[in-house]
């Protein structure tokens, strides 16, 4: 098991969406609380953070059609 805060991924791994992505209002020409992405979405982790507050990892993903989305480790998979 990975420790909290310690990211379980890295940059540069390819990744799917373990789980439909909802907007959570950071995208504000998209639909409120609409499906971003579908489960099953391929991407790559472009970057690495931390919240600090939730002592989280954070990963920056690119979906590609200039889709960045923030994912938590529950939300992504490694292909």
């Amino acid at each position: 098991m990975t420790p909290a805060g310690f990211p379980k991924y890295r940059r540069g791994q390819r990744v799917k969406t373990a789980v439909d992505l909802i907007n959570d209002h950071s995208f504000p020409d998209r639909e409120p609380e609409g499906v971003l992405l579908a489960a099953g979405a391929t991407g790559e982790i472009i970057n690495v953070a931390i919240h600090t507050e939730a002592n989280v990892p954070i990963y920056i993903v690119d979906f590609g059609e200039q889709l960045l989305i923030g994912c938590l480790e529950e939300e992504i998979t490694v292909l």
